[in-house]
């Protein structure tokens, strides 16, 4: 998967579940401060992410992410990891 197709499944994500509109999202957006997301809806971003990688994501690996970028990196990179 590449960067974009990660961007383009955060960003349906976030409109679907949060109802985010989508000329908020952008990959500089804040997910606290411009999305309004507080730390419950980050735990079912991470679940749905889960799901759609279909890896576990540990918690020390979002303890960082700030922006949208700062998720699709953090997929990116969990998708460019052997599995354990």
């Amino acid at each position: 998967m590449q960067k974009q197709e990660i961007y383009q499944e955060i960003s349906v994500l976030l409109i679907k579940l949060f109802e985010i509109d989508e000329s908020d999202i952008s990959p500089q957006a804040k997910l606290y401060e411009d999305l309004e997301l507080d730390s419950i809806d980050a735990v079912d971003l991470v679940v749905h992410l889960q799901k759609i990688t279909g890896r576990k994501i540990k918690p020390e690996m979002f303890k960082s992410v700030r922006t949208v970028q700062d998720v699709v990196d953090a997929i990116d990179e969990l998708l460019n990891m052997p599995e354990s």
